[in-house]
């Protein structure tokens, strides 16, 4: 039987030059950890292609925590006690990453098919993260808008290769406080996304912030950064009922004033 690859950092430090921000010893540590937990559970759950080299410290890591950058350096520090949601987390992927990146934050990690939730679970365990700030939900996205204990909870609120850009917003924006920001990573981005994009969000009361655009290492592609922020309650009809955003998303020239709201 072949032995299994043994764990790698990045090439050299130029990686985390090119990102901005530097891990700690400790935090490389547990990087490193999480791509052999990685490899672990991928050959019983299928997880994710992106595993090795390039694709995990870039295509995975870089790619997660790339928009973060200005809140990991900013000059007071990370503030104590952020509240993150990630939605859709299959892997693990940005809420894993952020977890080590952000020691100080609390991450709730949303995705609707258990046996992936139980690996990212088991992968959190293996790394030491404390389980009384990472929290687990599996159930769909819909429902998670729409329980009382995660309804308007989060400071930020991230979603990454899940759906349309106006079908995600409608799951982040009801899990934002009043001053949070959502997250959605895009990879091609253009006039007709920012279109129905801004449709949506205007329905959903919140706006969308100035597009970070960010070229990967090695040529691994564009990406897009797209934060939303509430500009006011978001309407009661939303999120609507498990599948309707994806089968009928909020269109251009949609009315903020759906039944129910």
């Amino acid at each position: 039987m072949a032995a299994s690859p043994e764990p790698s950092a990045p090439a050299d430090a130029g990686l985390w030059q090119a990102l901005g921000w530097t891990p700690t010893d400790d935090q490389l540590a547990a990087l490193v950890a999480l791509q052999e937990q990685l490899r672990l559970w991928n050959g019983r759950v299928n997880l994710t292609r992106l595993v090795e080299g390039d694709d995990f410290w870039i295509a995975q890591v870089f790619d997660s925590l790339w928009p973060w950058v200005p809140l990991l350096t900013a000059p007071g520090g990370v503030p104590d006690g952020l509240e993150l949601i990630d939605v859709g987390t299959g892997g693990g992927f940005p809420g894993l990453a952020l977890a080590i990146a952000l020691p100080t934050a609390r991450i709730t990690l949303v995705d609707s098919v258990g046996r992936k939730l139980e690996a990212v679970r088991a992968m959190a365990r293996s790394l030491g993260l404390d389980e009384g700030r990472l929290r687990l939900r599996c159930e769909r996205v819909e429902r998670t808008g729409r329980a009382r204990d995660c309804r308007g909870r989060f400071d930020r609120a991230m979603a990454r290769a899940v759906a349309s850009a106006p079908v995600v917003a409608e799951y982040l924006v009801p899990l934002l406080k009043p001053d949070g920001l959502a997250l959605l990573y895009r990879g091609q981005w253009g006039a007709d996304d920012q279109r129905d994009l801004e449709a949506a969000v205007g329905v959903l009361r919140a706006k969308v912030d100035p597009v970070q655009r960010r070229d990967l290492p090695a040529g691994r592609g564009v990406r897009h950064g797209l934060w939303l922020r509430p500009a006011g309650p978001c309407p009661a009809a939303y999120p609507r009922a498990v599948g309707v955003p994806q089968k009928t998303p909020i269109a251009p020239g949609a009315q903020a004033s759906a039944p129910g709201a």
